[in-house]
């Protein structure tokens, strides 16, 4: 099931069609996978109505979101035009990093997202994002998998210039990061994905830039889930995102395999789309 914020509410999707939902996604989520599609399919035996992609919005509005880095391609070549440094640190084999990205600053699909006011490397990264249905802490791996409700796009927007700088004081992503994620089309539920091994492609301006496959994660959803609650807590609706595909799932990628800025950081004007199988095409632009 494809389940989506429209203009006129939130919805249950199906090819250009919609049932409206009775309660918005941020309160739907938290009733746990099953129950929302139970939900779901009552929805579906009341009136349909069209919709378009300029109907689409931010399809619910996470508290937390977590970012990873599980695709070792994206680490190396990453590392040579952000951190100037060669190779994948050893310490990156231990466990499924992530940090904390703002959830304040999130874009739907189609919207057009503000360039940093000083950033002149401005980047994308296609990544996927799990969304959980229930919460908990120290959660096995069994029960991380249970607490899957279902899986959307992520562009993690990325200022490469002030990333750059402001990783050499050793805490990670800050300015380079906070200013913009988008999300979306919409979220599909875990029982329309029983297998992970989906072709994730991104394209600037319509020319593709990048391809991969998510099954080429270093981690699970799962292992990634147990890791964010080890001695801390998960909570229904958090979105825990797998960090960028590799074979150019972003231009910084590129940038370092080929040693200068190429193809050229992002301007006004232009637009990214991103493709995953199964999920649907998050399209968002420079504003």
């Amino acid at each position: 099931m494809r389940l989506a914020t429209l203009r006129q509410g939130a919805a249950v999707v199906d090819g250009d069609t919609a049932y409206l939902l009775p309660m918005p996604l941020g309160e739907l989520i938290p009733l746990g996978l099953e129950r929302a599609l139970e939900i779901g399919a009552e929805a579906k035996r009341g009136t349909a109505f069209a919709f378009d992609e300029a109907d689409l919005l931010l399809p619910y509005k996470p508290a937390s979101v977590r970012d990873f880095v599980t695709f070792e391609s994206h680490v190396e070549g990453v590392r040579r035009s952000v951190d100037n440094a060669s190779g994948v640190p050893e310490a990156w084999y231990d466990a499924p990093t992530f940090y904390f990205t703002n959830p304040h600053a999130l874009y739907g699909p189609g919207s057009a997202i503000p360039r940093p006011v000083t950033c002149r490397a401005l980047d994308f990264e296609l990544e996927v994002g799990v969304v959980l249905g229930a919460g908990g802490s120290s959660l096995t791996e069994v029960e991380a998998a249970e607490a899957v409700f279902g899986y959307t796009i992520v562009n993690d927007w990325s200022a490469r210039d002030l990333q750059s700088r402001e990783m050499q004081v050793g805490l990670g992503p800050a300015k380079g990061k906070d200013f913009a994620t988008s999300i979306g089309p919409w979220i599909v539920t875990a029982d329309e994905l029983p297998s992970l091994d989906l072709d994730c492609r991104v394209s600037v301006n319509g020319a593709l830039v990048g391809q991969d496959r998510l099954s080429h994660m270093n981690w699970s959803f799962a292992e990634m889930i147990a890791y964010a609650s080890r001695d801390s807590v998960v909570l229904p609706g958090d979105l825990l995102a797998s960090g960028t595909t590799g074979g150019g799932g972003c231009l910084a990628e590129l940038w370092g395999r080929a040693g200068a800025q190429v193809p050229a950081p992002l301007e006004p004007g232009d637009v990214v789309t991103m493709e995953v199988e199964g999920i649907g095409t998050l399209t968002g632009s420079v504003a």
